[in-house]
């Protein structure tokens, strides 16, 4: 059983907390906090945050607190100018704190901490060239991060990054006069990507692609014009959006006729019955 189902409440060294110690007796004694529920004294993350929620003004003074929840909490609704210390606090989840609240170019530096959580929460505040750091990084989230925030102009950079989840995100934001060129990449959920967004004449770059669901994508999405190689396709389920598509224009009709059989010779053959059989040279006598 936990501690929550024996309605036990203890502090961040395990000690049982007893709201008589309390240096906050008077905000008990008007319901802005509880035991097991909103305790800055509690171990529990959640409980610490809302007690600082129901008390921000009381944030600054738990700055320096021994527990890193309790610090990291209080960098959450602290005073702005109370924050750069925690920069080169020894835990990463405080670090990453307030780097998320403070200036952008107090934490420029953060881009390169040690711990991965830190490096996306300055990427996910950072602009432009400040992010080109983080398309270096070994992480993907953090790389992701900055390929969704960074300028679209730098993106051709991240096109062939190595995790194709980045180079999904590179495909939904690059410039459109780039994106032909992400046609040819290896993954298929990558093509899918590009074939959402490629201008309608350049998708019979993908219309032979060797994944069906980046068929299926250019079969909604290409002219109808276009759609002639697409209504024999192996995947019945692209088959038949083509010819749906092609029903709906009528000067395509013709499109959606059955091929004639092609002729073979005995074919031809037969096509003349009255016609008499070819003669064969006479043999000559053997001597």
């Amino acid at each position: 059983m936990t501690d929550d189902d024996l309605g036990l409440a203890l502090d961040w060294k395990g000690r049982p907390v007893r709201c008589r110690e309390c240096n906050h007796l008077a905000i008990n004694a008007m319901g802005l906090c509880a035991k097991g529920k909103a305790c800055i004294r509690d171990r529990r993350a959640r409980r610490v945050e809302r007690f600082l929620k129901s008390n921000p003004d009381l944030a600054d003074q738990y700055l320096d607190h021994p527990y890193f929840e309790v610090r990291a909490g209080a960098a959450r609704h602290a005073n702005l100018f109370r924050l750069p210390p925690l920069l080169d606090d020894p835990e990463p989840e405080v670090r990453a704190m307030a780097t998320l609240r403070m200036p952008e170019e107090r934490i420029r530096h953060m881009i390169h901490d040690e711990d991965t959580d830190v490096r996306i929460a300055a990427a996910s505040r950072l602009k432009g060239a400040d992010l080109i750091p983080a398309i270096r990084d070994n992480a993907y989230m953090v790389r992701i991060t900055a390929v969704r925030r960074m300028p679209t102009e730098l993106l051709p950079l991240v096109r062939h990054d190595p995790d194709p989840e980045v180079r999904a995100w590179v495909a939904r934001r690059i410039d459109l006069c780039a994106l032909p060129d992400m046609c040819f990449d290896p993954d298929p959920l990558v093509r899918r990507e590009v074939a959402e967004r490629l201008p309608q004449d350049q998708l019979r770059l993908l219309i032979a692609d060797s994944d069906f669901r980046v068929r299926f994508t250019v079969a909604e999405r290409i002219a109808e014009e276009e759609l002639a190689s697409l209504r024999d396709d192996p995947e019945p389920a692209i088959r038949e959006l083509a010819r749906e598509r092609i029903s709906r224009v009528p000067v395509l009709a013709h499109l959606l006729e059955p091929k004639p059989a092609p002729l073979r010779l005995l074919d031809f053959a037969s096509s003349f019955p009255d016609q008499p059989p070819p003669q064969q040279p006479p043999k000559e006598p053997s001597r």
